[in-house]
């Protein structure tokens, strides 16, 4: 089976996250798997989140990919989003580019090396939950101590040229208000809106949006070298403010009982992306003084992380891509993904996978077959250095 048909395999078995059930693929992987006979895992969890380990003697490389993938509605779909559907050069469906055609890419690139004769001195491990926190997925393995701390490669889409080195920090929370309810024909005089206090936090974040961090030397290039792929990816030409800012977004709110009352209550849901430069603790400290009427339950929190370029798994991706590519240039993500859990406990993570970025999460997600053939290319000379 090549990585292609393997691919639409994975594709057309739905693991929607929520609900969040891993049951079918993650067995699909295990009898591929077996079929190699290659020794593995798989651990569940409450409502089929199930992941897979690999279990073989003296790792040296974690090769690590999620399998859950975020809901599709099949309204305005080229193809079905679960057909799996091979046309124009491309595997169309959810989960294509993320990521399912990058756990194809590394199970293709393993049983390559296999055949040829290669004992792969690797580790996998298939998570679920991944696009919901990570709770049922890499943080249970972590929490379990299933995974020791090592060089590891995430195959999570990125530009083919790409290898992401860095991650911006999160701080997701969700806030209830309180206010002092009255008659709407007397506000603002009687009363205290919930609703304008939640207002008057996003006008404080608009604030902080508009200044930027100062990074450190050694990071100015990556930056810089991050603008120019978000300018080629979203055709962003300040591509440098997405690194350098506090972006955030309110991206549900909810409150308030009658137009002429005013709000006692207002619920928002808050995904604050932090750059290098601004302290989190500082950061959690201005949001709580600017909300003194609200709880806050923070559901996500992570510094922002980075694997050091001269580190050896950056250095051998990099060397791959532009073995493969004929250049490479790694660059900072502006998203979070796994590695951030990774990283904050010991381990080196460079995310490289194929896949169509402006499709991700979006109608007519799909991955280039030819991409795909190249990153199993560069897949097989990391697994092929990891294991000398």
């Amino acid at each position: 089976m090549d990585v292609a048909r393997l691919t639409s395999s994975l594709v057309r078995i739905k693991s929607e996250n929520p609900p969040g059930s891993t049951t079918d693929v993650i067995a699909f992987i295990s009898d591929y798997l077996d079929s190699l006979g290659v020794k593995n895992r798989v651990l569940s969890n409450p409502g089929g989140r199930d992941n897979l380990i690999t279990t073989g003697q003296d790792p040296r490389l974690l090769l690590c990919g999620h399998v859950d993938v975020v809901p599709a509605i099949p309204d305005d779909w080229t193809h079905h989003p679960y057909s799996g559907e091979s046309a124009d050069g491309y595997i169309w469906g959810r989960g294509s580019t993320d990521m399912k055609g990058g756990c194809a890419a590394l199970l293709t690139a393993y049983r390559d090396l296999v055949e040829s004769g290669v004992e792969p001195k690797i580790q996998f491990a298939f998570v679920c939950d991944e696009e919901t926190g990570g709770e049922y997925g890499i943080r249970s393995l972590l929490a379990e101590n299933l995974l020791i701390p090592r060089e590891c490669l995430i195959a999570e889409p990125t530009p083919a040229m790409s290898p992401a080195v860095g991650q911006k920090g999160l701080y997701r929370i969700d806030l209830s208000f309180r206010g002092q309810p009255g008659h709407s024909s007397l506000y603002p005089l009687v009363g205290k809106s919930a609703i304008m206090a939640a207002f008057d936090l996003i006008e404080h974040l608009r604030k902080v949006h508009s200044r930027p961090f100062p990074v450190s030397e050694d990071l100015r290039p990556l930056v810089a070298q991050s603008a120019r792929v978000f300018r080629e990816i979203f055709g962003i030409e300040r591509g440098d403010e997405i690194l350098t800012g506090v972006m955030f977004n309110p991206g549900r709110i909810e409150g308030g009982e009658k137009a002429n009352i005013v709000a006692e209550q207002c619920r928002m849901e808050l995904d604050i992306r932090v750059p290098w430069g601004c302290s989190l603790d500082e950061l959690r400290r201005s949001i709580a003084r600017h909300a003194p009427n609200a709880t806050i339950r923070e559901m996500d929190t992570a510094a922002p992380s980075l694997t050091h370029p001269d580190a050896r798994i950056v250095r051998t991706v990099s060397h791959e891509v532009e073995r493969v590519y004929g250049t490479v240039a790694p660059f900072l993500q502006w998203a979070a993904s796994d590695a951030k859990y990774l990283r904050y406990r010991g381990f080196d993570v460079v995310e490289y996978g194929p896949g169509e970025i402006p499709t991700l999460h979006a109608v007519d997600e799909r991955v280039s077959v030819a991409q795909l053939e190249k990153t199993v290319d560069v897949y097989r000379g990391v697994i092929r250095e990891y294991s000398m």
